[in-house]
């Protein structure tokens, strides 16, 4: 399954005009403050360190961190810290997974690995978590504790997620843990700072969490579904990836859950997917059979079910273009699918 992937963001589906230019100018205080903190004495080490960061990206999560403060007082100069360190923590993770997948391309542009080397990458991936933990570490000591035990469930998420479900654990309940901790506390971590460092209760701190979580699960359910469903044109990338590296998303767990062996189609799948998928030919059939299956809709009603959870933990919030904003960026992380 593809990790850390990044929902869509500005505009922001839902803001005001004012809110959208509120969210702007922040996010430019953001992208500012990201260059000076990866910016080094040493060339070499700059020009690694800002790599990502020059080539742009959709910033979902500091915008997220910016938009969650207009739950509180509104953006400021620590809620601008908070959305840089959760950026620069994403960016890390990110020089990291270009290692392990062996990626050549990142964000249109030659990823770090192919620009220099896989040891730069991983290092310089180091240096920014330690950027990043900088960045934090002025914002106080519940803060450090945030990040830390944010990093910790995103190694362990990569971890389960390369080690496979073990043997008598629900495979569905294992996947979902995955990605709650591989891409949901990243993004749960951005929408709780927002309220913390804008001056928003401790029960609406919560509230963010939880949501922000579910957003990112939701996002990730979407975003394995797409690699199913949509043609290469559609997505922008070649359909089948998760198929083709023998990753059982929610559609194919959903799948080998009811599969009969006595039906030929069901059959054929389940042999497609037990064996290699690497052959054009085998992946292209696997995929007509997959998107045929009851289980393909099953597994986009519950990535749905997932985003309106996320949007009914604001309804207790007062109402406000905040709000509005943060329900409707719920739905759109999931949309993409149909």
């Amino acid at each position: 399954m593809t990790t850390h992937a990044t929902p869509p963001v500005l505009g922001v589906p839902g803001a005001s005009p004012a809110l959208s230019e509120r969210l702007r100018d922040g996010l430019e205080r953001v992208d500012a403050l990201l260059r000076q903190v990866v910016d080094h004495d040493d060339p070499f080490i700059a020009r690694a360190s800002g790599h990502l960061v020059a080539a742009g990206g959709k910033r979902f999560r500091p915008v997220l961190t910016l938009l969650a403060a207009e739950l509180g007082d509104g953006i400021n100069d620590d809620v601008v810290s908070a959305a840089a360190g959760v950026e620069l923590t994403h960016l890390a993770s990110l020089y990291h997974d270009d290692v392990m997948d062996e990626a050549t391309v990142r964000r249109g542009v030659a990823s770090v690995n192919a620009a220099y080397d896989n040891s730069t990458a991983i290092l310089v991936g180091d240096l920014l978590f330690g950027k990043a933990s900088e960045l934090v570490a002025g914002l106080g000591a519940e803060a450090v504790l945030i990040q830390a035990q944010t990093f910790v469930r995103l190694c362990s998420g990569q971890i389960r997620d390369d080690r496979g479900c073990p043997e008598g654990v629900d495979p569905v309940d294992y996947y979902l843990g995955v990605l709650a901790d591989k891409t949901g506390v990243l993004i749960a971590t951005a929408a709780r700072y927002g309220v913390m460092f804008s001056g928003g209760s401790p029960e609406t701190v919560e509230t963010l969490r939880s949501y922000g979580e579910k957003v990112g699960v939701a996002f990730q359910l979407a975003d394995d579904l797409i690699d199913i469903a949509s043609d290469a044109d559609d997505s922008g990338k070649l359909p089948g990836t998760d198929l083709r590296e023998g990753v059982d998303t929610l559609a194919v767990l959903r799948f080998r859950a009811v599969a009969d062996p006595a039906d030929p189609d069901d059959a054929r799948l389940l042999e497609l997917l037990d064996g290699d998928l690497r052959d054009d030919a085998t992946l292209a059939e696997a995929l007509r059979l997959l998107r045929a299956h009851p289980a393909l809709e099953q597994a986009r009603e519950e990535t749905y079910a997932v985003a309106r959870d996320a949007q009914a933990l604001l309804d207790a919030l007062p109402d406000s273009d905040a709000k509005a904003a943060l329900q409707a960026l719920a739905l759109s992380v999931v949309e993409r699918v149909g």
